[in-house]
């Protein structure tokens, strides 16, 4: 499976790129901005999913999605996002995208979304099949698990913050002068305070909502 990652945040794009390659059948191009992601598929390499993040520059809303899809021989592209307005999201699925990513989901949940779409599979959020309220539409669509921020201490926040800048817990130890057991513990805390279940999706709930 070749999958295009089109997402402005380095990080966040890499760290997800790291989970993804620990699958041995998917290898992954990546892009920082709309023009690079239509220059990739501008070369005509194959790709089987791309994944856009809606905010991105040069998205522009949805003219940046309606651009690649009416590109010659267009992927399935899934518009990837921590919250999008709903109506957006809505009218993405009309013109076509084959789904709606949040970056709040679990890791299992996002890689059986993406092997879901790449079969040709449309992906929809369970809230925008659930939701009938009609007062919703002007709404953001976000998953409905999406961690509320926690107050952390002092402490939490210099440890996500160390997280974030890819530090090991070695190196967070000798940086914040504390042992590596009590680093362990920190993290363990911060992922139960997040609401996810490893380092990994806590750099990703950080990066979505502009943690710590």
């Amino acid at each position: 499976m070749r999958l295009l990652i089109a997402d402005d945040h380095m990080l966040l794009r890499d760290t997800l790129c790291s989970f993804l390659e620990q699958e041995h059948d998917i290898a992954i191009v990546t892009a920082g901005d709309i023009d690079e992601a239509t220059q990739i598929l501008a070369r005509a390499e194959q790709f089987d999913l791309v994944l856009l993040d809606y905010s991105m520059p040069g998205m522009n809303a949805l003219e940046g999605l309606d651009a690649i899809l009416k590109m010659p021989d267009s992927p399935p592209v899934a518009l990837f996002s921590g919250m999008a307005p709903r109506a957006a999201v809505e009218r993405a699925f009309l013109m076509g995208v084959q789904g709606f990513l949040h970056k709040s989901m679990t890791a299992s949940s996002l890689l059986n979304a993406i092997r879901f779409m790449a079969l040709g599979e449309r992906y929809v959020p369970v809230d925008l099949l659930t939701d009938t309220d009609p007062q919703s539409e002007g709404q953001l669509c976000a998953a409905p698990n999406m961690p509320q921020r926690p107050k952390l201490t002092t402490r939490e926040n210099e440890v996500l913050k160390a997280l974030c800048d890819g530090k090991t817990n070695k190196e967070i130890a000798r940086i914040l002068e504390l042992s590596e057991p009590t680093i362990k513990l920190h993290v363990k805390t911060l992922c139960r305070r997040l609401g996810v279940n490893n380092r990994t999706q806590a750099v990703m709930a950080a990066l979505t909502h502009g943690w710590p």
